[in-house]
């Protein structure tokens, strides 16, 4: 389980609005910002999810190779409500939500990139609800 992953990202301004938009419905809905640090001159800022994960992101010189990261929601609703947050945000489409069967039978995901091209996923891995 991991506790908090924390970014670099190049437009502090930019990737604040983008990740509070895209991951609304990742249950990460609690936004933090915290001045820089004694010395620093870059704030950052921390997406709070009631299970405790965060995200934490801050101004800088990113790393160069994008990172993948994945959060886990209830629902193949989540998933796309997701993708569509995402995409509204300003994010980039890297693969619509749908089943991802060569993972396992009930694996649904969606993935964007974020503005540094970071690709983030939501993924579900229950089955789809019984029919009534």
């Amino acid at each position: 389980m991991i506790d908090h992953l924390s970014l670099v990202v190049r437009d502090y301004a930019r990737s604040k609005a983008f990740y509070q938009q895209a991951l609304a419905p990742t249950g990460h809905a609690r936004v933090v910002e915290l001045p820089g640090a004694p010395g620093a001159a870059s704030p950052s800022a921390g997406f709070c999810h009631e299970d405790g994960s965060d995200l934490w992101i801050r101004q800088g010189e990113p790393v160069t190779t994008p990172l993948h990261l994945a959060f886990r929601v209830p629902d193949r609703a989540a998933v796309e409500a997701f993708h569509r947050a995402a995409l509204a945000a300003g994010g980039r489409d890297h693969g619509p939500p749908g089943l991802r069967p060569h993972y396992h039978p009930h694996y649904y995901g969606a993935f964007v990139l974020d503005p540094d091209g970071h690709n983030l996923e939501a993924v579900c891995h229950a089955p789809p609800p019984a029919a009534p």
